[in-house]
């Protein structure tokens, strides 16, 4: 069984995630979040603790800031090097901010990989991305696109404008525009993967753009923030929200008709591969470097491209015919 030790500080709230006390020889391995409290981190902490489990001899430590800053991320990191910690693996709140933090880090020892939303070369080993890069942003706009035969406009609710992932898939999505012949990407907005803010920033969306014609939110928030302003404008059936989310957050938007259908990876697998990422190349079991292959257990191996990045799978989309069945497992 998990435990959840919080311990309430302005900075961070850190967590470890490991059934029983942390032996002295263990290797410890920091996941580092973008905040506390988002559902799909939580299920990421969870393949991390099923990778610990699996390996032994490991103590994850699940920690973050309270609010999405790449402020409150450097403080959590000049922690953990204060702690000696074997390895951090990070999903960034900004690309290059953390950049000088993470490498005092390595300069001190400690293995670095940027996992979901990733740091500049400079400040880690490697990254892991959930997916192709181009295949979300294809995806994302493909599940627009589907529900729209005669074209029309769509907008996009993203994270906030220094989220890299985000910012890459966006760019991606634009690159496919012209395969979807008719959709016209009227704006993107920032909801700073805040609930009440990217609320806020979907029901300007319709009020703006009357003819809006669905909202596309690459953020596990934000998707559920614009499901609930489109149900709560009356506009189901008329604009459909989708992106990227949780099934377990995004059930209920499926049942109402605001969402006709949405795609993620498994953040548990994601967790997973990041625990054992860092873990091959804490104890030299790999190295990381340009056409490296790194184990990460049962997900297979991580095919490093010429700039130390790595996608771990395709996006998985969910509907009507199987959000039963994954929405009680993340």
């Amino acid at each position: 069984m998990s435990i959840f030790k919080k311990a309430l500080t302005t900075a961070t709230i850190a967590t470890t995630l490991f059934a029983g006390a942390a032996q002295a020889d263990d290797m410890r391995i920091a996941l580092v979040v973008k905040a506390l409290g988002i559902g799909f981190f939580e299920a990421a902490a969870k393949g991390a603790e099923e990778a610990a489990a699996e390996l032994g001899g490991v103590e994850i430590i699940y920690t973050g800031p309270t609010d999405t800053t790449a402020e409150g991320q450097i403080e959590v990191i000049n922690s953990l090097i204060a702690q000696q910690v074997d390895a951090i693996a990070v999903s960034a709140n900004d690309t290059d901010a953390l950049v000088p933090t993470l490498k005092k880090a390595m300069q001190r020892g400690i293995t670095v990989i940027s996992w979901d939303s990733g740091v500049a070369e400079d400040g880690r080993q490697l990254h892991l991305n959930p997916s192709s890069n181009s295949l979300i942003g294809n995806m994302i706009i493909k599940l627009a696109a589907d529900h729209m035969p005669d074209g029309g406009d769509v907008a996009v609710l993203s994270a906030t404008t220094t989220s890299t992932n985000q910012n890459i898939w966006i760019e991606e999505m634009t690159k496919v525009l012209p395969n979807y012949p008719g959709i016209n990407v009227v704006a993107t907005v920032y909801g700073d993967d805040l609930a009440d803010k990217s609320y806020r920033e979907a029901t300007g969306l319709m009020q703006t753009y009357p003819d809006l014609k669905a909202i596309i939110a690459p953020t596990s928030v934000g998707i559920v923030a614009a499901a609930q302003a489109v149900v709560d404008a009356g506009k189901v059936g008329q604009v459909n929200v989708t992106g990227l989310g949780l099934p377990s957050e995004m059930a209920g938007a499926i049942e109402s008709g605001a969402s006709k259908s949405f795609a993620i990876w498994n953040p548990i697998d994601l967790g997973y591969s990041a625990a054992m990422l860092a873990h091959a190349l804490a104890s030299g079991e790999a190295e990381a470097g340009p056409g490296a292959e790194i184990p990460m257990g049962r997900m297979g191996k991580l095919k490093l491209d010429e700039n130390t990045n790595g996608a771990m799978a395709d996006p998985f989309v969910y509907d009507a015919s199987n959000i039963e069945e994954f929405k009680s497992i993340f």
